[in-house]
């Protein structure tokens, strides 16, 4: 589905991405970890046609994603949903939804089904929502597109425990219903619920490649990429 060869990346002439190899095949979860700084966000805006790409190859089912534009990446079925969330606040829920609608399984009845809250602020405008819910509001836009791949990039950053668990049991029935993914994310317990494999970025490149087996195995070598330290076995 999307196979990225030595992508090098960056913005105005300053190299990021320092040679990237990456394969996500259909019906995939990848999580894709590393400290801040690092070119997680970077990688992702490269997908998307957000960043300039200085060398090498980024393809979805064949097609060469440098040569088309972010609204037409889209429409080939990646979505995306940013750090930041960028939701637009000044429209209602229903207008953001309807915004991103493209034909499929995906309608604005089926994102109130997973998310009710914002069934009941459908008239409400996105300044008016709470962090948990514009995020809620992020994802529903999203998969309004109907998305092949949803990547997903920090997406409970700063959301209390509460609503962070509600938007990883939404990811765990996205992929209960076959949707491939690219998550960004800290949680390496929640992220080893759902993902197949693990990816650490370190300066640009990928430091580290693991399917969940291994990473159960080698977890105390990906924490320290992460800098969390180990815990101490007492005396």
């Amino acid at each position: 589905m999307l196979s990225v060869e030595g992508l090098r990346a960056g913005y105005s002439g300053s190299l990021v991405l320092q040679g990237i190899d990456f394969e996500l095949d259909a019906d995939d979860c990848i999580a894709l970890v590393g400290r801040n700084g690092m070119g997680k966000t970077t990688f992702v805006r490269s997908l998307l046609g957000l960043v300039d790409i200085y060398d090498g190859r980024v393809g979805f089912d064949g097609a060469d994603l440098r040569r088309l534009r972010t609204y037409q990446i889209a429409a080939m079925g990646i979505g995306w949903v940013p750090e930041g969330r960028l939701i637009f606040t000044r429209l209602s829920v229903e207008e953001n939804l309807a915004a991103t609608a493209r034909r499929g399984l995906w309608t604005t009845s089926a994102v109130y089904e997973i998310f009710p809250a914002l069934a009941e602020r459908r008239h409400h405008r996105g300044w008016q929502l709470s962090g948990g819910e514009q995020q809620m509001l992020a994802i529903g836009r999203a998969l309004m597109t109907n998305p092949r791949l949803l990547v997903v990039d920090e997406a409970t950053e700063g959301l209390a425990p509460v609503m962070a668990e509600r938007l990883w049991e939404v990811f765990t029935l996205l992929r209960s219903r076959g949707q491939s993914l690219l998550i960004i994310d800290r949680n390496l317990d929640s992220l080893a619920r759902i993902a197949r494999r693990f990816l650490v970025m370190e300066k640009g490149r990928i430091a580290w490649n693991g399917d969940i087996a291994r990473f159960q195995a080698e977890r105390p070598s990906v924490e320290a990429y992460l800098g969390i330290a180990a815990k101490s076995s007492g005396a």
